[in-house]
């Protein structure tokens, strides 16, 4: 009589369904990783000195991860096929190990381990030296739910969610948060930093070319934590100075009169009587201290957050019921009508 063909029952057949799903799991990965087209946080395309030099340690250590993982996982699925039980009375014997082999991979992994500590250890205090001198730019990030504050001390300007920078100069951002901890994050300049409150982290950043750099909160803030983005905005030396001169000069005045017809100036009116004024500052007009600086909101291709672009549909939108478009939002529905955010659009457009 032929017998039966075996069948991989109880644990050995648990084994082999558990690695058909892992080798499935790593092809759907690959293979969306290969969909992907547009990268704009990719941190694999290095646009400045502290993204280059993190990832030339990455360059090193992870095809030697690979090579490790490939080598041990690779023993493991051969173990796993050559010596399985064949039947039920197929048991595995235990032997007395081998003195020579298990002293060569207790000796190998540590010297290796101990060589890409060298690099790793010498990249840290590299990313982390802190430049000094006239030609720094300092600016002082704080992280707020849910949005980023810059402010240049030597500069006399402070802005919101879209920092500005001058390429080919080191940027030192001196970072604090007023209410919990964030993670900041421009995947293409560099790493990621704690924002902790009572605590200053400094990071150094620098650009090489123009561009816009898209970046995040790293560390789980709150509700909106995945709408606390950022933008890095490097622009030539020249073009930043002529972009400090224009931050540091005064909004447009809107004179606000009761009889005006003019949008604006009933935009203006609604904007001092309607509370926005407690909250954001406008240079000259108000002094708020809980929400982002609109002085030159105009001149940011981003708010919210880096939520929405702006524009006056977006800033439609968000006028209209703020903790709709981002939950947990401190501004308030003020529960305006088309009007009045029409008017405030109009007032909100002359802060260029």
């Amino acid at each position: 009589m032929r017998k039966a063909p075996f069948v991989k029952t109880g644990k050995t057949g648990q084994r082999f369904a558990r690695l058909r799903v892992a080798v499935a799991l790593v092809a759907l990965g690959g293979l969306m990783a290969a969909c992907g087209t547009h990268h704009p946080q990719g941190v694999l395309h290095p646009q400045g000195p502290v993204a280059v030099t993190e990832n030339n340690l990455w360059k090193y250590v992870f095809p030697i991860a690979v090579a490790v993982f490939v080598l041990v996982e690779g023993l493991i699925v051969y173990i796993v096929l050559r010596f399985r039980a064949k039947t039920a009375a197929d048991a595995p014997v235990q032997t007395h190990g081998n003195f020579r082999l298990e002293l060569g991979w207790t000796i190998a992994p540590a010297v290796l381990l101990g060589i890409i500590g060298i690099f790793t250890i010498k990249t840290v205090f590299d990313i982390n030296r802190i430049p000094h001198g006239s030609n720094v730019v300092q600016v002082k990030v704080t992280g707020h739910r849910w949005w980023w504050e810059y402010s240049y001390p030597d500069l006399k300007v402070t802005t919101a969610n879209v920092l500005a920078i001058p390429t080919g100069k080191q940027v030192v951002l001196s970072m604090t948060s007023d209410d919990v901890i964030h993670s900041f994050w421009p995947p293409k300049l560099a790493g990621k930093v704690d924002v902790v409150p009572g605590q200053i982290n400094q990071m150094v950043i620098q650009a090489d070319k123009p561009d816009l750099y898209y970046g995040q909160c790293a560390e789980y803030c709150g509700t909106s934590h995945a709408n606390m983005r950022l933008q890095v905005q490097a622009m030539t030396p020249t073009d930043f100075d002529t972009w400090v001169r224009n931050q540091q000069a005064g909004p447009a005045v809107v004179a606000t009169t009761t009889t005006s017809t003019d949008p604006a100036v009933q935009g203006a009116n609604l904007f001092m009587t309607k509370g926005c004024s407690g909250c954001h500052t406008v240079n000259g007009v108000s002094a708020g201290a809980v929400g982002p600086n609109l002085t030159h909101l105009q001149s940011r291709d981003c708010f919210a957050g880096c939520l929405f672009d702006m524009n006056d549909q977006n800033l439609r939108r968000w006028l209209r019921d703020p903790p709709a478009e981002k939950p947990g939002s401190v501004m308030p529905n003020l529960n305006l009508s088309e009007d009045e955010i029409t008017q405030l659009i109009a007032y909100l457009d002359t802060l260029k």
